[in-house]
């Protein structure tokens, strides 16, 4: 069987990642020379996938230890800890059996943690949530042993902006303190809520404050996206056009998993000899967007009317602005100033819609596609 060159999942072989050479080397050229990183871009357009294609790199992967979390998932500091000590585990300690044993003599909080699977003759690790009575002791214990490991380390925590949404309040200074005497182990914070990331390390009131290089990730420039897609429909003996091209291109704002999806799609229904064409693209965009219409109908049914409605108006235009206007409000037949500024404040806490200076959009393409085909 022939490889879909579509991968939808983050870990992307070689010949079939998508441009980003700028970006890889800034970021190997960053975390190689000892400095901490800070990664945002939109979600959806490929930070994860950028992160693991440059720890496959002979200079990070031959002379690093890597590890990844994503802690999008996670509501409090404990939990953090869970993911950051099982992650160790996994792709550090089990690399030998000197690192396991360094592994298990530090951590001494978590000793009821360690087990024996007697199927497989191999040792266990399994934290549970209750375990982690004292996350900053526990902490302590993980970074020791990360500062302490044969080889540097690197640490790439995916989603960062969700420690701020702790109730603990002060993770963002108790890491900070951390991770500043570290030595040997060098971090990449990425995230995809631009202002709260943008607060995060670059105010100077907070903990992070110019702790960390910027990498800003943006959509594959179109020109670079079309080579590749028309590069590999060609070299399976099948057509495309950049006509074709741009208009998913444009359709999806350049969010590359969406793309992504598209062309994989059309990639499988277009056989040998054949052209991909614009009926066929979408024939799959409308297969796509049935596919999650229940999951977006979910999301919606969380908002209130009033935010509904500002969210329909914002669709509507694509890209708003002046939103507070009596033009606006009028012309989207909104209830007021008052509330339209409210629901704003909302929608911008649940990342539904994003503001760049004075203009909000959608933060979804796929929603707001969707939104616009419902109106």
């Amino acid at each position: 069987m022939k490889q879909n060159p579509f991968i939808l999942t983050p870990n992307i072989p070689e010949e079939y990642f998508c441009d980003r050479e700028r970006e890889t080397r800034q970021l190997i050229t960053t975390v190689t020379n000892q400095n901490n990183l800070v990664l945002i871009s939109p979600r959806r357009v490929g930070k994860t996938g950028l992160i693991n294609h440059c720890f496959e790199q002979a200079a990070i992967k031959d002379e690093f230890i890597t590890v990844s979390i994503d802690i999008l998932h996670t509501t409090s500091f404990s939990e953090l800890i869970v993911e950051l000590g099982n992650a160790v585990f996994k792709t550090v300690a089990k690399k030998s059996d000197r690192l396991l044993a360094k592994f298990t003599a530090a951590m001494r909080s978590l000793s009821a943690s360690f087990g024996y699977d007697p199927l497989n003759g191999t040792p266990t690790f399994d934290i549970k949530l209750g375990q982690v009575t004292s996350p900053a002791y526990t902490l302590d214990e993980i970074f020791s042993y990360l500062e302490d490991a044969e080889k540097p380390c690197i640490v790439a925590i995916d989603e960062f902006q969700q420690i701020t949404n702790y109730p603990e309040k002060n993770v963002e200074a108790l890491l900070r303190s951390k991770i500043q005497f570290m030595k040997n182990t060098f971090f990449i914070f990425a995230g995809s809520e631009r202002r709260i990331m943008s607060e995060m390390f670059f105010s100077y009131k907070r903990p992070f404050y110019q702790s960390a290089s910027l990498l800003s990730l943006d959509p594959i420039a179109i020109e670079s996206y079309t080579n590749f897609v028309k590069h590999h429909f060609e070299a399976a003996g099948k057509v495309i056009d950049e006509e074709t091209i741009a208009t998913v291109y444009h359709k999806w704002q350049g969010v590359t998993m969406y793309m992504h999806r598209i062309f994989h799609d059309a990639f499988i229904i277009v056989q040998e000899g054949e052209k991909c064409t614009q009926q066929i693209i979408d024939e799959v965009t409308d297969s796509y967007l049935t596919q999650n219409e229940k999951r977006l109908q979910e999301m919606l049914a969380f908002i209130t009317p009033q935010q509904k409605e500002l969210l329909y108006a914002i669709a509507r235009e694509g890209v708003a602005s002046r939103i507070t206007s009596a033009a606006f409000v009028k012309r989207n037949q909104l209830k007021s100033a008052s509330a339209v500024q409210s629901a704003t404040k909302k929608l911008l806490e649940y990342d539904i819609i994003t503001q760049k200076g004075h203009e909000y959009s959608v933060s979804d393409p796929l929603l707001a596609i969707w939104l616009r085909n419902r109106m």
